[in-house]
């Protein structure tokens, strides 16, 4: 893990936690329901230029996002578009940003040429294919969800220092965070589903 954080005392080691706030990157601006239909290996080139590309031009974060992140800790994954999403939530504040909160990875199976999608389409079929044991050579579910108990733990860390702390990151792997936050102690008391700039806040159970 890159990332290490540091605890201040500010809030002495029995400060009440702060809230974990997590928060899916704003709008890529590569479409994914745009054409054209993709083979396997277009598709696998096609993901790779997502995870390398940055935000649509013309956002900003919702109101009450912005004002829930003004006087917190913020993270994010290492990719550009979450990098970015960050950014826009810490204006000229630090932002640690560390691979162990990146995507789960998404390896098309390696059908036939014809078989022709939308790259929406070929992240279903993805996902699906990952969760049932297919890793096309790269990270594997049960890896990443080590990885998922680790980010976790990262954020709880920072949390118990006494201020809140944002992370944002990824649709997929922002979903893998519920089990082990909840395993260890913490509840989801804001629900906001998973469009882009959405969020969930959890607190720490009393």
């Amino acid at each position: 893990m890159d990332a290490t954080v540091q605890n201040t005392g500010r809030h002495g080691g029995a400060a009440r936690p702060g809230r974990i706030i997590i928060v899916r990157h704003g709008r890529p601006a590569l479409d994914r329901e745009a054409g054209p239909r993709l083979d396997w290996r277009a598709y696998r080139d096609w993901w790779a230029k997502y995870e390398g590309g940055s935000l649509a031009q013309g956002q900003a974060p919702p109101g009450e996002l912005a004002r829930q992140a003004e006087n917190a800790m913020v993270f994010s994954s290492m990719r550009p578009r979450a990098t970015e999403t960050a950014a826009m939530l810490s204006p000229g504040r630090k932002v640690t940003s560390d691979p162990v909160f990146n995507e789960a990875p998404l390896p098309p199976p390696q059908w036939s040429p014809r078989r022709r999608y939308l790259p929406k389409t070929w992240n279903k079929i993805a996902r699906l294919a990952w969760l049932l044991g297919h890793d096309g050579g790269e990270e594997p579910a049960t890896q990443t969800r080590r990885r998922a108990e680790a980010a976790a733990d990262l954020l709880i860390e920072a949390a118990c220092g006494g201020c809140d702390v944002v992370l944002a990151a990824h649709g997929w792997f922002n979903r893998m965070l519920r089990s082990p936050l909840v395993r260890r102690g913490w509840k989801c008391v804001r629900d906001g589903g998973d469009a882009y700039w959405s969020w969930r806040i959890y607190e720490r159970r009393k």
